[in-house]
This record gives C-alpha cells, sequence and structure tokens, in this order.
C-alpha cells in the first residue's frame, strides 16, 4: 500500500494521493509491512511514533517526496514576546502544551553526567540557531560570551527559564532582535521518529529533516533517545537525511528499556558504575540481544550537526551495523553539557559495527568506541579540528579532545586508510588494536592509563567483556592488559608544536607523534619466552605473565617533523630534517590535502598487510577480519585504489594530486 502525506492538504484524508494525510502519525499508525509513506514538502510539528515494523523481504518506508523537502521538527513557533529589559524579551506558555513530558521543568541529568551545572532538556531556537541556556536570569540580561563555548557570538544569546503555576515562563537576550520579527521556536517533544514498543524492525527513513527535539542525556545503562531511532530493533535504514539541533543525541541506535537497571548508578548509587554496566551488558541477553534479532542498521549519507551531546549514540543496540559517507560536525560545541557521552559518533558494543567514508570535524571527539568495540572497523574517514578552538579551556566536567577514543575494549578494533588530522589522533586504553595505512598528525594518548581506579589505597580493575566471535553472547570478562597493539605503513607527522614536554603518553592531551609510547610493551618474542611449553606450568609463577603487558608489533611506518619511532619498528622510514607540512584546503565544501610528504618517502615501500599479518586479538581469540570472518587484504586506499605488489605508508596508494578530492 502507497500513504501520501501533505502539510498542505486542504483537510484531513485517507492517506490517497487525492486525499493525503496531513500528518506523518496517521499514516504510522497504520503502515505494515510493504508499505511506503510519501511525505510531500512541508514542516510537519508532530512526534512520530511508527506502530508496525516490517521484515526483510518487505520493509516499511518512510520517504520526503523532495530530499530534505519534509521536515519533521520537535518545536513549536513561539510569538507574543513582551519585553522585559534590556535586550531581554519574555513569553509564557501554558503547560498543557507539554503533555507528560515539560522540557523546562525536566532535567538533563543522569549517569556519567560530570557538568557542575544541569540545564533542561528544553531549548530556544532563534532563525535555527539554538540559543544558550543560562544559569540565572542575571545572567541573561547580561549577554556575556560563555567562556568554554566554542562560538563566543553565538554564546551570547542566552534564554532562561522559570516556573509559575501552571506556565513555562521563558526569557531570552536576542542581542537587539526583535524576536516578534524573527522565527524563535521552542522545543517541545522529546522525540521526533522513534518507535514506542521494542523490536518494530525494518523502517527505512529517507530523506527528511529531523531537528530541534528536547532529548534526554543518554548514557549507556538507560533508555538512549533521540531525535530519530530504532529503540530497540532490527534493520534500519536513515538515509540521505538532515539531522540537527538536538538538545543531546541526534540519532539513536541504542538500548532497551529496562526500569530496574535505568540510570542505576544515578537513582540508586550502590553499586560501582562500571559493576552497572556489565550488569546491563548480561540482562541485554534476557532482552533479545541476539544478532539474529538486534542491530544490523545502516545510516547512510546522513548530514549531522549541531547537537549538544551526540550526533549518533548506541548501547548494545547498534551492533553489526554500518555507518557511512556521512558529515558530521559541531557536536557538542557549546560545552554546556558535560560527561563520559559526547562526541560525533559514540557507541558502546560496537560489535562488526563499520564506520567509513565519512566526514568528522569540529566536534569534541570524532568517533568513541567504549567497551567491546570487537570487530568494530574505522576506515576511510577524514578527521579533522576534532580540538576546542585555541585558547578555550575544557569546561568543567567536559571531555577532552580526540579524533578517536577506544576505550577499555579486547579488540580486535581496526582503524585503517584514515586521514586523522586533530591534535591528538587515537586514545587507546585499551588493547587489541590495529592501525593501518592511516596519515597521522596528532599523538596517541591514554597509553598505559585511563583504565583502573585507585579505591582505599588499592587497585579497582575495570573489568570488560569480549565475546563470541562476531556474536553478542558474552564469552568472558577481562581487566585491560595493554599491548596487543599492530601499528603498521602510517605516516607520522609532528604537525602541532610540542607545548608540554613534560607531559607523558599516560595523559589524554599528550602532544608528541609517533610510536614511541609503545616501547614499554615486549616484543612478541619477550613476551612468549615467559612460557616453557615443554613442562608443566607452575599457575602461581605464570600469574605475574598474565596480568603483565601484551607485546606491540609496529613495522613499515615512515616519520618527518620529529615524530618519534618505537624500538619495535622493524622497517620504518625516519626522516628528521625534513620540513614536511600538511594542509587541508577546503573551497565551496570540497576538500582537498595539500602536501609535500610523498616527495619525501622516495621508493619506501613495504608489504601488503592481511589478516594474516595482523593475526587475533589476545582475549576473544578472534582474528582481525571482516564480520562475515573472511579475510582483509589491505590492497585498497582511502579512495578505494589499488595497491599493487607493495605498499606506499600513509591512506593512499599513490601521492594524492593538489586536486584529489577528499570530500565534497
Amino acid at each position: 500500500m502507497l500513504y501520501y502525506v501533505s502539510a498542505d492538504a486542504s483537510r484531513d484524508g485517507n492517506g490517497s494521493r487525492k486525499m493525503p494525510f496531513r500528518r506523518i502519525g496517521d499514516a504510522a499508525r497504520i503502515a505494515v509491512a510493504g508499505d511506503e509513506v510519501v511525505v510531500m514538502p512541508g514542516i510537519y510539528r508532530e512526534q512520530v511514533v511508527p506502530k508496525n515494523g516490517g521484515t526483510e523481504e518487505a520493509r516499511i518506508v518512510y520517504r520526503s517526496e523532495k530530499p530534505l523537502g519534509a521536515v519533521i521538527t520537535g518545536a513549536e513557533i513561539l510569538t507574543g514576546w513582551e519585553k522585559y529589559k534590556g535586550k531581554v524579551w519574555t513569553a509564557r506558555v501554558n503547560n498543557s502544551l507539554f503533555g507528560d513530558y515539560n522540557p523546562y521543568s525536566t532535567r538533563v541529568c543522569g549517569d556519567w553526567y560530570f557538568a557542575p551545572t544541569i540545564r533542561h532538556t528544553g531549548s530556544v531556537f532563534l532563525n535555527d540557531r539554538m540559543m544558550y541556556e543560562a544559569d540565572s536570569l542575571k545572567d541573561c540580561v547580561k549577554g556575556a560570551a560563555d567562556p568554554y563555548a566554542w562560538n563566543d557570538e553565538e554564546s551570547k544569546y542566552k534564554w532562561y527559564t522559570e516556573q509559575d503555576g501552571d506556565e513555562t515562563v521563558l526569557y531570552a537576550n536576542f542581542q537587539g532582535l526583535d524576536p516578534n520579527k524573527e522565527r524563535v521556536e521552542i522545543s517541545v517533544r522529546r522525540n521526533c521518529f522513534m518507535p514506542a514498543e521494542n523490536e518494530r524492525n525494518y523502517i527505512t527513513v529517507s530523506g527528511f529533516c529531523i531537528c530541534k527535539a528536547a532529548t534526554t542525556w543518554a548514557p549507556p545503562a538507560a533508555y538512549q533517545d533521540g531525535m530519530i531511532g530504532p529503540h530497540w530493533a532490527k534493520g534500519w535504514i536513515i538515509e540521505d537525511c538532515e539531522i540537527y539541533g538536538s538538545r543531546c543525541c541526534g540519532i539513536s541506535l541504542g538500548k532497551y528499556r529496562d526500569p530496574e537497571n535505568d540510570m542505576y548508578f544515578f537513582t540508586k548509587h550502590v553499586k560501582s558504575p562500571t559493576q552497572m554496566e556489565r550488569d546491563a551488558v548480561c540482562r541485554g541477553q534476557y532482552h533479545g540481544w541476539l544478532k539474529e534479532r538486534i542491530g544490523s542498521h545502516v545510516i547512510r549519507r546522513c548530514h549531522i550537526h549541531h547537537c549538544e551531546q551526540t550526533g549518533i549514540v548506541g548501547r548494545m543496540g547498534g551492533v553489526f551495523s554500518t555507518i557511512e559517507d556521512c558529515e558530521i560536525h559541531h557536536i557538542c560545541n557549546s560545552q554546556q553539557l558535560g560527561g563520559a557521552e559526547t562526541a560525533g559518533i559514540k557507541l558502546h558494543a560496537a560489535i562488526d559495527v563499520t564506520i567509513r567514508r565519512n566526514h568528522i570535524h569540529h566536534s569534541i571527539m570524532g568517533v568513541w568506541c567504549d567497551w567491546q568495540a570487537q570487530g568494530a572497523r574505522i576506515t576511510q574517514n577524514l578527521m579533522h579540528d576534532n580540538v576546542r578552538p585555541e585558547g578555550k579551556e575544557q569546561a568543567p566536567g567536559a571531555m577532552f579532545n580526540c579524533d578517536v577514543f577506544i576505550e577499555v575494549g579486547h579488540g580486535p578494533t581496526l582503524i585503517d586508510n584514515n586521514l586523522l588530522l586533530s591534535p591528538v589522533s587515537v586514545t587507546i586504553p585499551s588493547e587489541g588494536i590495529a592501525c593501518v595505512h592511516n596519515l597521522i598528525l596528532g599523538s596517541f594518548s591514554l597509553i598505559n592509563s585511563g583504565v583502573d581506579s585507585v579505591i582505599n589505597g588499592q587497585r579497582e580493575p575495570r573489568y570488560t567483556p569480549y565475546h563470541i566471535r562476531h556474536r553478542t553472547e558474552v564469552a568472558g570478562f577481562m581487566t585491560i592488559l595493554h599491548g596487543d597493539d599492530r601499528i603498521y605503513n602510517n605516516i607520522f607527522i609532528q604537525q602541532v608544536p610540542v607545548k608540554d614536554k613534560k607531559k607523558t603518553a599516560e595523559a589524554a592531551d599528550y602532544e608528541v607523534v609517533g610510536t614511541a609510547p609503545f616501547d614499554i610493551f615486549p616484543t612478541y618474542g619477550e613476551w612468549s619466552d615467559q612460557f616453557d611449553f615443554e613442562k608443566n606450568p607452575d599457575m602461581g609463577k605464570l600469574a605475574e605473565a598474565h596480568f603483565g603487558h601484551l607485546p606491540v608489533w609496529v613495522d613499515g611506518n615512515a616519520y618527518f617533523s620529529g615524530a618519534t619511532v618505537s624500538r619495535h619498528e622493524k622497517h620504518g622510514l625516519v626522516n628528521k630534517r625534513a620540513k614536511v607540512k600538511v594542509e587541508l584546503v577546503e573551497k565551496e565544501g570540497s576538500y582537498t590535502l595539500k602536501t609535500n610528504a610523498y616527495s619525501f618517502l622516495k621508493e619506501f615501500r613495504d608489504r601488503i598487510i592481511t589478516s594474516d599479518t595482523l593475526g587475533c586479538a589476545f582475549e576473544p581469540e578472534q582474528r582481525f577480519e571482516n564480520p562475515d570472518g573472511t579475510a582483509i587484504t589491505f590492497d585498497s586506499d582511502y579512495l578505494g585504489a589499488h595497491r599493487g605488489v607493495d605498499a606506499l605508508p600513509g591512506p593512499f596508494a599513490a601521492a594524492p594530486g593538489a586536486d584529489t578530492v577528499l570530500w565534497e
């Protein structure tokens, strides 16, 4: 069945072309497997709650008839503003508008929320720009720039709210603009497009603009909402959409709703946060967390920007998914929200997730895979400017900055053929990581750090799970031993001068580029010599080996401009004298690379890397391979070009020209 929706219809219809529905939700209540809902251009101020799901053979498709012509928004226009004081205006809204969810009395808070100031889930928008929430009416009137905001001018536009009986009172500093002559909106609805029930499977959402929802903080052991998402389902496709203006998260691929475990630490306090997370993983099986039932989503060709927690979030529900060809930028730039769940993409349990060909920039972090990034592959991405602007301090409760953060995972996790151009490129308080054929202008950080806590004078290990190969079932738990990393065929360039030479690679904001931080780990020979396989093992004696560092492999890398070289490097090119520069050039949305690095590589080549080269990650005993178990041969570069019998280091099979387009 084909249903039509038009916001401009003269009256409610029956969903036919001649008499279309006026609301998408009318179609969402009746659409079943095999149906398509075609939405005409217009603004749809509603919360769409699909009642049914499709099947693998017969999806339910929601399609904007004109790309980005249909706008699903969680906001309402607010008029009738009155002058209050100076540049501040005020307006009142009866709380009946909000139903049982008032974003102006509901707070952004919960597990892993660290910011000292707790904000509301609502927002005020001036001409599509999210304004900043003030701490007090006095601050709203003052309208000063926020010292932690990435954009000073934007942060002067402030709002403040109070409750007065049955009304929400809003104050807003419009910096001299008349709100009755501009477009002012307030976010009213929590979501724009999400099912209320689990396992509404195989839905496609194509070509919509989805914006301005009053989403809640989305930590991993909680119900995670976004403006759009499958809730807890299988096989969704979200494609060709623009996603922006979420108070917290844009797209959510997370988690089942579990009242007994929801925000457990925040509400009950009695278990440690990491124990709560382990509970959530194990309870997932009870809630149907199996490859056959959950995950395998596709997010592609979406433009995701200006969200204040994450662009894409997910806990367990995103397994076996693909995120590709998306542009994600300006995430968590206000620094009004702070905590351990902020990034362009933030996934827990990214089992066999592929993140490829994306452009991620000007965000607090690029990609953060937290726990269980087993089989995850981050490949062919362009990442840059994922760092606070010069002179801006890290806000209280805010996270540090980097392109890729892999936290307390056991691997195998693969980072290959990327351009990682931010001052910190790869943060890995983890093990079982392979970095292959990347251009790296930033440091490795949190090496041999960022894992366990010292409580009451003793070490409290953060045991995290690993899984049956290419499945969700838990195979075991273990603390992070560090090491078990492979660093092959990358180009390292110390692009940013080192300001603090006292910092070590244990720091999150370590500044020195190169592989020297891996010197603390043993070679494979040094590690294996601890075990005598000819004799019966002495369990007590071998405990030191069982809890010691794992080996690392470093080979075929090129080092320029003072990038450090590991003692493990076997066949590297080191040039300390060459003045190597890399510049990312943007012109009318097209990005190219200007560099002289390849002229200094000359005839240097190394072998083609394969899954056999990389071997198995230690704890899960799983090979660095494709999700279907087949081997990877790294003979395709960032652009998909073929490498021949040998390989240049870095992400390109041949030196890129000045007109080689990286993203457009």
